[in-house]
């Protein structure tokens, strides 16, 4: 059988999909099943190999005695006759026929009734010297099963003169003994399958349980139960490992419906005060006829509405392209000095109008995508102007932190951020009141924006502040 086909009827046998506990059954059928017929065929041939050297060995010790008589008394056919008769007679339970033929083939002596059993022509070829290594096996004229040897003989210490041995003995009753062995076997061999199908079944089914009963606990989770646990301490050992990790995916399902359930509330209230603050100018621009200044101002004023909702739009767009698992970043190595002083640049004439200094400093050779290194950058820029005070001071610096990473810092001497605010900055929309007393027109995804930027290059920002004194904001590039 080639390997092929043994595939073949493996994976008929072992289908990929289907009942575990019918796959578990015909495992356990199919083992049961090889090792009775190892066990019991093994035993068949041990007592068939039995038979056949006790018989070789009986049909042996037989012309060994007959030719030993013709030795010593070669014209004695009486104490011939006399040894087959009496070793017939000794036998109760098997059947011994012997037969001594001259070279001319007459008969001489053999057990009576033997020509009606087994002919002279029915045995094989004799030897000439030593002794037949095996007797054959044939059928009688009555249908009995017979062991058949011959052998030449000299008679005395004549050359010249020889007698033929021919000596059979029934073996009917190990026949049937084997027969019956077999018949046996067969019947155990099915009874021992389907004791293993039913024994398998009810093995399988029992040591399935356990999983039929996560199955039903994983059922009874819905969408509003998901801070329920499977509990995988009560589980076998085997199935502690999806327990526990089921039990980690509901912790996570509830993590991220916790926070789209925050983040749905969030975006509803920052889109709420941008279309209010629309709708109230345009029913107030409405409510009487107006100068062509006055609607300028409210158009103007509209525009303004619309900037921060195509901010937070834009915002959200990039973050939602972000957390696909198919998003894919353009890495180049460049000079991160370079890129700082672009930002720098870029923001320029607001440092300028609200008198704040910017310094770059440090060189890096940083390996990142340079689009979303400026954005980042630009963001992290945006908000320290925003939040220090005129005559402050922002360092944007490039260092090497080790040999595996890159940091790149941005440090202002703004209002700084309080203790216990710190853990939610990075949360989409969350803004402390500080934050949104000074700079209403903010969405709060900035920094939002920045950590996905520094997900998407397998690298980590954090954050260090003290209130009135400044913030550190650190993003750690990998090499």
């Amino acid at each position: 059988m080639s390997l092929k086909n043994a595939d073949k009827i493996f994976a008929s046998l072992f289908p990929p999909v289907g009942s575990i506990t019918h796959r578990l059954v015909i495992s356990y059928s199919l083992l049961t099943l090889t090792v009775l017929i190892l066990v019991s065929g093994l035993l068949y041939w041990i007592l068939a190999r039995n038979f056949t050297r006790e018989n070789n060995q009986f049909l042996a010790d037989q012309i060994h005695v007959l030719r030993k008589i013709l030795k010593e008394r070669p014209d004695d056919l009486d104490a011939l006759r006399q040894e087959i008769e009496w070793e017939v007679v000794a036998r109760s339970f098997e059947k011994y026929y012997a037969r001594i033929l001259d070279e001319q083939g007459q008969v001489l002596i053999e057990t009576p009734g033997m020509a009606k059993i087994v002919v002279p022509s029915l045995f094989p070829e004799p030897i000439e010297n030593g002794m037949p290594e095996r007797a054959i096996k044939r059928k009688g004229r009555e249908g009995q099963t017979l062991l058949l040897i011959a052998a030449w003989d000299e008679v005395g210490n004549s050359q010249t003169t020889k007698r033929l041995h021919q000596i059979a003995l029934d073996i009917s009753h190990e026949e049937a003994i084997l027969s019956n062995y077999r018949r046996n076997m067969a019947i155990m061999l099915l009874v021992g399958t389907l004791f293993s199908v039913v024994i398998g079944a009810f093995i399988a089914r029992k040591g399935l349980h356990p999983l039929q009963q996560i199955a039903k606990a994983a059922q009874g989770i819905t969408a509003t139960q998901l801070h329920e646990r499977i509990a995988a301490a009560k589980w076998p050992e085997e199935l502690t490992a999806l327990a526990t990790a089921f039990d980690e995916m509901l912790k996570r399902l509830q993590d991220s419906f916790t926070r789209l359930s925050q983040f749905s509330s969030d975006l509803a209230h920052e889109l709420r005060t941008p279309i209010n603050n629309l709708i109230g100018e345009a029913e107030v621009a409405l409510s009487k006829t107006r100068a062509a200044a006055e609607y300028r101002q409210v158009i103007e004023s509209s525009l303004e509405e619309f900037a921060r909702l195509s901010r937070m739009i834009d915002g959200l767009l990039f973050l939602a392209r972000a957390e696909t698992a198919d998003s894919q970043i353009n890495k180049v190595s460049f000079e991160a000095r370079q890129e700082l002083e672009t930002v720098r640049e870029f923001h320029e004439a607001v440092a300028t109008e609200q008198e704040i200094k910017v310094i770059c400093e440090g060189k890096a050779l940083i390996n990142a995508d340079p689009i979303l290194f400026r954005r980042a950058m630009s963001n992290l820029l945006a908000n320290a102007l925003q939040y220090t005070p005129r005559g402050g001071a922002v360092i944007l610096r490039a260092e090497k932190f080790d040999a595996q990473s890159i940091t790149i810092s941005v440090i202002d001497t703004g209002i700084g951020i309080s203790p216990e605010h710190l853990p939610k900055i990075f949360d989409r929309f969350y803004r402390a009141d500080l934050a949104r007393s000074q700079y209403p027109q903010g969405t709060g995804l900035g920094l939002s924006i920045v950590k996905s930027i520094m997900e998407l290059h397998h690298g980590s920002v954090c954050v260090t502040s003290e209130p009135s004194k400044g913030t550190k904001v650190t993003l750690c590039f990998p090499r």
